[in-house]
């Protein structure tokens, strides 16, 4: 039997995305709290996702949704990671109020941003170790937020697109 690499990629890709899903899952949470979410998007939803992102630039004029929209479809998945609206009830003041009960619902809890980062870090360094290039992106977090597709009430998403080619496609865009 001979494998062709070209033949299977979107298999090797999707497996990559959900092991970064994995890893994302298990990075550290502030307070020992989980709040994160996060889901894989491939084929026509990768399409799905784009069509929102043209619609967010058409809505904003914000060129970044018109760039990242083209630029996903080069990609053979999408991870979505965020954080559900949690307060850790720390009072911590990171997010510029003394006392959570402050703080107004539509200021992310730092806590939660911090998490948020933590398990992107730890998505995208699982996919760097395997060699699969990916980038994150706040514009596909938008979208996707905005199609609720890690759920209503699940803020803070940002993307990362998932490619396996010669050539990264994610970096010297236009």
């Amino acid at each position: 039997m001979v494998l062709n690499e070209r033949d299977s990629r979107n298999e090797r890709a999707l497996d990559v995305a959900l092991k970064m899903m994995t890893a994302a899952r298990t990075a550290p949470k502030g307070r020992g709290l989980d709040a994160v979410e996060s889901a894989v998007v491939t084929g026509e939803d990768i399409l799905r996702l784009s069509a929102e992102m043209m619609r967010l630039y058409e809505l904003t004029g914000k060129p970044v949704y018109q760039r990242d929209s083209e630029n996903i479809k080069n990609a053979q998945a999408v991870l979505l990671v965020g954080t559900r609206r949690n307060p850790m009830g720390l009072n911590c003041a990171n997010c510029g109020y003394v006392t959570c009960g402050e703080k107004p619902a539509e200021v992310p809890c730092a806590v939660s941003s911090v998490d948020v980062g933590i398990a992107l870090g730890s998505a995208v360094a699982l996919a760097a170790d395997m060699r699969v290039d990916t980038r994150i992106m706040f514009s596909v977090g938008m979208a996707a937020k905005s199609l609720e597709l890690l759920g209503n009430g699940v803020e803070q998403v940002y993307g990362v697109p998932v490619s396996i080619s010669s050539k990264n496609p994610f970096f010297d865009r236009k």
